[in-house]
């Protein structure tokens, strides 16, 4: 069996689990590589998973074309949530369109606007949430579990790609012909909002083309802060090593 395979095994195994034990539980979908690999296999097996999108109201347009691509490969429609116009048009108001470039708070500020608040209607209900999230993507995420507490949101998150790395996604999408956002061709492994993402360069961080005018260790859009502050989210091991 190839590492491949395996991991693929393994990665549906955590799914079907989510599926059975964690139900109702969501899909928070990027629609970047690592997402559309999740997105397959949750269909492929008919999982009782929902999926969702953030649409930020500044995504490029070759993401918005991904929801169309999605739908002509599997059938479906990506359920969406959108930040509050009048949160939005208060931030423009009193900071600029483009404020968030001015410092980390109000770059925070406007990801809670965009991105936190509407995940947070996006979970509610909900039992657990999964991410397409590696380890090998940045520092910020070199200790990341598969399953983990989200004590912001009050329930289980997965990352079952967590030890996967950019091969195994990049193979997987091409031997599965499933769809990917074209700008992973023009050099962006990450993909934000529009006016917050960059190529990278060769011998870059994948990760290195988000918020690049900030420090590395600040380069996480907020989806897991409380009160301003960046929650650390314990893994489901580490809690049963310590109790």
């Amino acid at each position: 069996m190839s590492d491949l395979h395996r991991r693929v095994e393994e990665t549906g195994a955590i799914l079907a689990r989510i599926a059975r034990d964690y139900s109702p539980a969501v899909f928070a979908s990027s629609l970047a590589a690592e997402d559309m690999v999740l997105l397959d296999l949750i269909l492929k097996a008919e999982l009782p998973i929902g999926i969702f999108s953030l649409e930020t109201g500044r995504l490029h347009a070759e993401t918005l074309d991904m929801l169309d691509r999605v739908r002509a490969t599997y059938g479906i429609d990506i359920a969406l949530f959108k930040p509050q116009p009048e949160a939005v048009q208060a931030y423009v108001a009193k900071n600029g369109l483009n404020a968030f470039y001015d410092s980390v708070e109000m770059r925070k500020e406007c990801c809670r606007i965009r991105k936190v608040e509407p995940l947070g209607r996006a979970l509610a209900g909900k039992r657990a949430w999964i991410t397409g999230q590696r380890r090998a993507q940045s520092t910020t995420r070199a200790e990341l579990a598969v399953q983990e507490m989200d004590a912001a949101h009050g329930m289980q998150k997965f990352n079952p790609l967590a030890d996967w790395s950019e091969q195994d996604v990049w193979e997987y999408l091409r031997t599965q012909h499933v769809p990917y956002n074209a700008l992973h061709e023009r050099g962006y492994p990450s993909i934000g909002c529009e006016p917050c993402t960059r190529a990278v360069q060769p011998g870059e961080d994948v990760r290195a083309g988000r918020w690049w005018w900030e420090n590395p260790e600040s380069k996480e859009c907020g989806l897991h802060v409380v009160d301003g502050k960046l929650v650390r989210i314990q893994s489901v091991a580490a809690r049963a090593a310590t109790s």
